[in-house]
């Protein structure tokens, strides 16, 4: 089994909230994402239970979507000379608090409001870990998301741009934006770096990274020629991540939350408009149920993990 240099933590968390990746040396403590909302708690006490009496330096958010940046205000609140790094092209959008613009309106989820000290540049770099650490761009998944790459040993910061499985779901396609050569470019970028360890947005580190890009080019391409299987991607995702954060739900709330949810409704008009929201729901819940990610019985929904 390979080991991580050290002061390099893996906090592995799920799917409803990214790893935090906890980076330390004598001179800093610095922290890669903060996981959702509703695991804020959890996320403090980790981070507490790695540093003890030392204080939290610095958040750097490799993009802001709801399951990296949920943590941040919990965060905050608890260490308050913690500086936030956000990628470029979102301080707008945080200063004034944005929802729409940051999606958290759109996707149907939660995020309390943070501050933030200053905007990451890219191909800047940092040193945490007794390492270098360089900011690279990283877009398709959300077009301001930044991967973290350090060349000595080769380890990649991928968020969730690249998984041993895939990647994540290419927002801008909902909003009718073409962004799956975004992904191509940014495999084509990940594949360039030869990196030997990969430290994902979710899932444990893997290091067969050969295999995983040629997985989520294969991936890539079958959404390509097939984009209503990207749409079915999404809304699975975005149901699966409601189911998550709700253990429990009913049809008829579910049916409330979709009414509400403009990415969901936009995947709804422009590929399956033939059926009504609530077929549309319990058909996604049916296909859910199948992969063994959920279970129904008589009108209540529960999550399976």
């Amino acid at each position: 089994m390979k080991v991580l240099p050290p002061g390099i933590t893996v906090f592995e968390r799920g799917w409803l909230s990214s790893n935090n990746i906890l980076l330390e040396d004598k001179h800093q403590t610095l922290l890669i994402d903060s996981g959702y909302c509703t695991h804020s708690a959890q996320t403090v006490a980790l981070v507490q239970s790695k540093l003890g009496a030392r204080s939290l330096d610095v958040l750097v958010n490799t993009h802001l979507h709801s399951d990296h940046c949920g943590g941040n205000a919990a965060l905050q609140a608890s260490y308050p000379w913690l500086k936030i790094y956000i990628p470029p092209g979102n301080a707008s959008s945080v200063q004034a608090w944005d929802k729409q613009s940051l999606t958290y309106e759109a996707t149907g989820q939660s995020c309390p409001p943070f501050s933030f000290s200053k905007s990451l540049e890219i191909g800047s770099q940092f040193e945490a870990a007794k390492l270098r650490w360089e900011i690279l761009a990283a877009p398709g998944h959300d077009p301001d998301s930044v991967i973290v790459f350090n060349t000595q040993q080769g380890i990649l910061i991928s968020a969730d741009a690249l998984w041993e499985n895939g990647f994540g779901v290419v927002f801008p396609e909902i909003e009718g934006d073409s962004a799956f050569d975004e992904v191509q470019h940014t495999l084509d970028l990940i594949k360039s770096l030869d990196a030997n360890c990969v430290i994902p947005g979710h899932g444990q580190p893997f290091y067969d990274v050969t295999t995983a890009v040629a997985r989520a080019q294969s991936r890539l391409n079958f959404f390509r020629e097939n984009p209503i299987k990207h749409a079915l991607y999404a809304a699975k995702v975005l149901l699966k991540f409601k189911l998550l954060e709700l253990h429990q739900t009913s049809f008829q709330q579910l049916h409330e939350w979709s009414q509400q949810t403009r990415y969901f409704q936009m995947l709804h008009a422009k590929y399956w408009a033939s059926l009504t929201t609530d077929a549309w729901v319990r058909m996604l819940i049916t296909e859910l149920e199948k992969a063994g990610a959920a279970t129904v019985q008589q009108d209540l929904i529960s999550d399976l993990t």
